[in-house]
């Protein structure tokens, strides 16, 4: 790897024994990969996939304290991935025990560190960090250094920006020393297309089951889609940018995407179409036969298969304000259907923070809430971590959440009938 003279002067000890480290550290990395160089970091804003005080994390939390003795903080402010807990979340007594006394135990000493290090605001906890509401939305071509693969294939994809699939603790390492390695994902080769991706569905296929089909499909290579624009159109607007977030968050979860391109919508696609498909491109087709095919083969790892279902989580990643409004008015046209008032089965939606602030002075606020639904912040992969939860029949409408946790995916229509008429 070629050093600047600046860089070489960071990881001689010019900044101090601790600075060189991080450099040290981000150098190894770029190694590992073969990197000819770091670039600098260019957005305004970093964000953190470590966001919950695990009481098994001593090494993170040693980490951050030496950081932060040395007086080491972050180049850059960054907002973190949600909470893993809010006491407004269905929890049991012995539930809750286990949360307090033997998982979360040091969240409020780990939030405190990250304060210090250059946390933006208590309210920046979430792993939809670009959405308008929360200020960390990254422009087009900005370099930086992201973990959450959620955020990540969304800021590569729908804005544009430039992220490798980062691992934890390198995202603050990346932000700290102001470089990353120049591989992957920052070049323009990397982000060339070895899939083409054909929906070809008599329907506009479910965000979620689309982009699961797809992650599985290709795995860590990017696909070029073709055919999707006819469902969303060819303007990136809040219906279409909310589809392409749970979209891209299954393609990362259930294969480990980095970067997909829509045919017509997305901006390099719009600005370079198809020279972005590599020479030898392998074809995908994704017809409704495809998408059942898949949905049938999703494993169902309840204890008792045929259990009634207990909650029901819908927000991960987190929802925009689009979808609050549209699933307010989903459930209680459901309701009145189903003629009842109120949902027979406890339900969350999760937002940022500052989405549900937002939310709140709406009128869809108190109608939601009159259905039954409770709205949160939390991190629901963090609330299924919890061993007692994990033994509970819960249902969700991401693909995410089904793949990493013993949740059941059901689409937004069986969620629907579930949680206001009861059954699937």
């Amino acid at each position: 790897m070629i050093l600047t003279k600046e860089q070489q002067a960071i990881l001689d000890g010019a900044k101090g024994e601790t600075m060189a480290k991080v450099m040290k550290t981000m150098v190894m990395y770029g190694d590992a990969f073969e990197a000819e160089k770091l670039v600098p970091i260019t957005s305004n804003y970093n964000h953190l996939v470590t966001s919950f005080g695990l009481k098994v994390m001593s090494p993170v939390y040693d980490l951050m304290q030496q950081l932060l003795d040395a007086g080491v903080t972050s180049g850059q402010q960054f907002s973190v991935d949600p909470r893993p807990l809010d006491k407004n979340v269905p929890a049991n007594f012995l539930q809750n025990f286990v949360f307090r006394k033997f998982m979360y135990t040091k969240q409020d000493f780990y939030e405190d560190q990250l304060n210090k290090l250059g946390l933006m605001d208590k309210d920046a906890f979430s792993c939809t960090c670009y959405m308008d509401e929360m200020g960390n939305k990254p422009r087009k071509g900005d370099v930086l250094s992201w973990a959450e693969s959620s955020a990540v294939v969304y800021a590569n994809s729908v804005l544009g920006a430039r992220c490798n699939r980062n691992s934890g603790i390198i995202d603050i390492m990346g932000s700290i020393v102001g470089y990353v390695p120049y591989f992957g994902l920052l070049t323009d080769e990397g982000r060339k297309a070895t899939w083409v991706v054909k929906v070809k569905t008599t329907k506009k296929p479910e965000a979620q089951l689309l982009g699961s089909a797809i992650g599985m499909k290709v795995m860590e290579d990017v696909p070029y889609v073709q055919g999707l624009d006819q469902w969303l159109g060819t303007e990136l607007n809040d219906a279409a940018c909310s589809y392409l977030k749970d979209f891209g968050a299954a393609t990362a979860s259930n294969g480990a995407v980095g970067l997909y391109h829509i045919e017509n919508l997305t901006p390099e696609a719009v600005e370079l179409g198809k020279s972005l498909i590599a020479e030898g491109a392998k074809e995908y087709i994704i017809d409704d036969a495809e998408l059942q095919r898949v949905k049938d083969n999703y494993p169902v790892i309840w204890k008792k298969a045929d259990a009634k279902p207990k909650l029901c989580f819908v927000g991960c990643p987190h929802l925009s304000l689009e979808q609050l409004k549209e699933w307010t008015d989903k459930i209680e046209a459901a309701l009145k259907a189903n003629g009842k008032k109120k949902i027979c089965l406890p339900t969350v939606l999760t937002a940022a923070p500052k989405v549900l602030e937002a939310f709140n002075k709406t009128d869809y606020a108190p109608r939601l809430k009159a259905t039954g639904v409770i709205t949160s912040y939390i991190c629901p992969l963090m609330y299924m971590n919890n061993p007692l939860c994990k033994k509970m029949p819960v249902i969700t409408s991401s693909n995410k959440l089904r793949t990493y946790t013993s949740a059941r995916y059901y689409t937004d229509e069986e969620i629907l009938r579930a949680i206001t008429k009861g059954g699937k």
